[in-house]
């Protein structure tokens, strides 16, 4: 077992012992009455031999009752004896136990007399403090306190021995601080007893070392302030909300956005700032988020998410919402943005390309017409003209007759140039608006221009028709013939291909025009170089039937494809 001696903790034998049958005050009490009948009958033998009735005898009987009464005299005292000796033995169990309880402990002890002398240092405490406890023990508490405290601690001590109490704790209104053996201070959580022992009064103080436990509270402290800060100075509202719905918090943001002061909100039920028709519905939807598990999910992206302003006035909002548990109850987060000024710039963004596309349009069309006019005017009036004089011509040269052999070269050169003057007429008109276009239909005006381009180039070009009806109606069938033409002609300059196939199909939604070639390719980023509108066009003309143009390329060939709404186009 371990005893304390001069405030260390030694260790020392013990065995358990046998309690005796019986007690040395319970045979006392039976031994009492012996001893005083001894002690008369001692007494009386005495006296008798003293006035000399039968005086031999009366010494003898004296004798023997004095020597009979010894002999429970020697067994009340050996009794004592060995109570005492168990006492000592259970008193040192006690203290080892004790000892070991102190030595073991987590926290540090610390006993000290009134004098405020250190008489019980424990290996936590060595620990603690840094000092070993040769060097505590004997020394006064002054040495484990910083100076600024040590007065008002020797106070709080004095003050503590004055009142009944036995027990209290330390430090409640204040942190306590320690001092180590290099001169550090650091925090403790102390409490602190008395007791008297031997007729002196002793105080004892368990303490613990809280560095670390303040160090992560002030962490969390700065990592709250932290929170707070970035909570009020977000642009963004921010509302948290319990599994009742009740807000739990509102910040700056969410004030100004629903111009509703924090105190009156926190508390309120969500449902203050969601307009009635959608209250039901979205409480089924935080409801069944918490029931699913995701952690966050954005909100309104399928459709616009409403708020109500304290004032009755509706706004769209887009949102995002988190949850999160604790101490087994379940909040839920909004972040939120008030988005109706970027509603009301989407809208006129929307209205000004739509404004943009109808202006696109009508010039296309007028630009188309006025092509049309000018082909028809190509093919008609200058066609006629020059055939007339083509036919001028050959009168001429078939009636004159004799003639000299100049006139007759001038007249054949002057049919010449009449025939490459008609053709050039008629190619003009073609490229300006194919004529069959307006007379015949889309599909017939693709065909001529697929024949005319292998014509033109000697590139083999095949056109696979859909089923169903293809000759769109204007702008529709210009787009795609204007398209089909630019495709072509990029293929002609730039392409280098063996051959080129187009598709033109339709499916319940859309016209589909694919034009595909085994040429060079090029690469994606240079598709639009500088002074080259050819793709740019085909994109714009694309966009101004609300239709979608996609190129892909790579070395072994091109593939342009245009999709038109055909229901826009009905």
């Amino acid at each position: 077992m371990r005893t304390l001696e001069g405030g260390q903790l030694t260790a020392v034998n013990s065995r358990p012992v046998e309690a005796p049958a019986l007690s040395s005050g319970r045979l006392l009490v039976f031994l009492v009455p012996i001893l005083i009948a001894g002690s008369v009958t001692a007494l009386m033998a005495a006296v008798a031999a003293f006035v000399g009735w039968q005086r031999p005898f009366m010494l003898v009987a004296a004798a023997g009752a004095g020597g009979l009464m010894a002999v429970p005299i020697l067994v009340v005292i050996y009794r004592q004896v060995a109570d005492r000796r168990e006492a000592m033995r259970a008193l040192q169990d006690v203290q080892a136990r004790v000892g070991g309880i102190v030595e073991s402990a987590m926290d540090a002890i610390v006993t000290i007399d009134e004098m405020q002398r250190v008489v019980q240092f424990n290996a936590a405490a060595e620990r603690v403090f840094g000092w070993p406890r040769a060097a505590v023990v004997g020394q006064r508490l002054d040495m484990l306190i910083p100076p600024r405290f040590r007065e008002a601690h020797g106070l709080h001590v004095e003050e503590f021995g004055r009142t009944a109490v036995t027990s209290r704790g330390m430090g409640q209104q204040a942190v306590l601080r320690g001092l180590r053996a290099d001169g550090t201070e650091f925090p403790i959580e102390a409490s602190i007893s008395q007791h008297l022992e031997g007729g002196r009064k002793l105080f004892t103080v368990i303490l613990r070392d809280v560095t670390e436990r303040v160090h992560n509270e002030e962490l969390l402290a700065r990592d709250e302030s932290r929170m707070r800060g970035i909570l009020e100075s977000a642009m963004d509202a921010i509302i948290t909300v319990d599994e009742r719905q009740h807000i739990v918090l509102f910040n700056k943001a969410a004030e100004e956005v629903f111009r509703c002061s924090r105190d009156e909100a926190v508390g309120a039920p969500l449902d203050w700032l969601i307009p009635e028709r959608f209250r039901r519905g979205h409480g089924r939807l935080v409801q069944g988020f918490g029931a699913a598990g995701s952690e966050s999910r954005r909100m309104g992206h399928v459709r616009v998410v409403m708020g109500l302003r304290r004032n009755g006035e509706e706004f769209p909002v887009e949102a995002s919402i988190s949850h999160v548990e604790e101490q087994g109850q379940r909040f839920f987060t909004v972040i939120l943005r008030d988005v109706s000024a970027r509603i009301r710039a989407e809208e006129a963004l929307r209205h000004s390309q739509q404004e943009i596309q109808e202006l696109a349009l009508a010039s296309s069309t007028a630009r188309e017409q006025e092509k049309s006019r000018i082909a028809r005017e190509l093919h008609d009036e200058l066609g006629q003209s020059l055939t007339a004089l083509k036919i001028d011509v050959s009168w001429l040269r078939d009636n004159l007759g004799e003639r000299p052999p100049e006139v007759a070269g001038k007249l054949d050169a002057m049919h010449g140039l009449l025939d490459s003057t008609v053709a050039a007429a008629r190619r003009i008109s073609a490229d300006l608006r194919p004529m069959m276009l307006d007379d015949l239909g889309l599909v017939a005006a693709a065909e001529w221009l697929v024949d005319n381009f292998t014509t033109r180039t000697g590139i083999p070009c095949t056109l696979a028709l859909g089923n169903g009806d293809l000759d769109l109606p204007d702008p529709y069938a210009t787009t795609i013939f204007r398209v089909l033409q630019e495709c072509l002609t990029n293929v002609a300059k730039h392409a280098g291909a063996t051959h080129v196939h187009v598709d033109f199909m339709r499916d319940a939604e859309h016209a589909v025009l694919t034009v595909t070639d085994n040429g060079r390719g090029f690469a994606a980023e240079a598709s639009s170089p500088t002074g080259s509108f050819g793709l740019i066009g085909m994109r714009e003309r694309a966009y101004i039937v609300g239709g979608e143009l996609t190129l892909s390329s790579t070395e072994g060939g091109t593939r342009v494809q245009l999709r038109v709404p055909i229901r826009e186009a009905a």
